[in-house]
């Protein structure tokens, strides 16, 4: 017990009245905000209208929190809310007593329907450009902003790991006294990495010019990384109580994804968007 790491934040920073800030609140407000900067020197570079970055940034938020939101009280907390659906769109809870709690049940898998909807909404009524155009520049600042999302819920002591005997592995004080693998830094980390092979691919390589080629590629890897890195978590319920325990939950939703990646970059090998020669 010496060579772990005891981990034990307060998940709130400051307190004023009902007010409360969060540290997965100003993670995953700084995720996008930094997004918002690496989407703006796409635009810069392809010479595309600002406004629509302001725009984008909108149908964005809105799609992820809405999605991650009704994603998590669907997939893995169907029986609690499908009896309190007010509380899957308010930031309190009801019973057994009323209390500010936030939104903290967001599930990625969710959070990635709802960005797929807000994009497709998006280039239907502004940019008007082919589908997947959009697709393949955003999932690059949405990489990196799930590594700071992950950083989130590991101030929240969330989404934890299965025991381990690692030298750095983390006990979770506000669960139990069980050394477990620190899976939201495994994430966090992967994330961050996938981000830098992105934004080369983009910058570097060219493949933005190509349909479908980084968001396929961020469908594979990305869902690839969640799932792998499934094995170290410690189970969340939801899907797997009623498709057996072989696979997570996790896992059952992110081999759709998966999938579509291989698929996108089948159905669109060598093909460029116009324009580009």
């Amino acid at each position: 017990m010496l060579d772990v790491i005891h981990w034990n934040p307060d998940p709130q920073i400051i307190e004023i009245g009902a007010f409360q800030l969060r540290w997965y609140s100003l993670l995953f407000a700084a995720g996008f905000l930094i997004g918002y900067f690496v989407m703006k020197r796409i635009f810069d570079r392809e010479n595309l209208p600002e406004e629509w970055l302001d725009k984008l940034l909108f149908y964005v938020f809105i799609g992820a929190i809405a999605g991650a939101r009704i994603g998590h009280c669907l997939f893995y907390d169907y029986d609690y809310y499908s009896q309190h659906i007010l509380e899957i769109f308010l930031p309190v809870q009801f019973e057994p007593e009323f209390r500010f709690t936030g939104f903290m049940g967001l599930a990625s898998h969710g959070g990635a329907i709802g960005i797929i909807i807000a994009l497709l909404l998006f280039n239907q009524r502004v940019s008007k450009k082919h589908w997947l155009w959009i697709f393949d520049r955003v999932v690059v600042p949405i990489a990196l902003a799930g590594a700071f999302i992950r950083l989130g819920n590991l101030m929240n002591s969330e989404i934890i790991g299965k025991s381990a005997d690692v030298p750095w592995a983390f006990v979770f004080e506000k669960i139990d006294q069980i050394p477990r693998h620190p899976v939201q830094l495994y994430e966090s980390i992967s994330y961050l990495l996938f981000f830098f092979l992105l934004w080369w691919m983009y910058s570097k390589r060219n493949a933005g010019a190509y349909k479908g080629r980084i968001f396929g590629v961020f469908l594979i890897v990305l869902w690839g990384i969640r799932f792998l890195l499934e094995y170290f978590k410690r189970s969340q319920g939801g899907l797997e109580e009623y498709f057996g325990q072989s696979l997570s939950t996790g896992q059952l939703l992110s081999i759709p994804f998966i999938l579509i990646g291989f698929g996108l970059l089948f159905a669109y090998r060598g093909k460029k968007y116009p324009g580009y020669s």
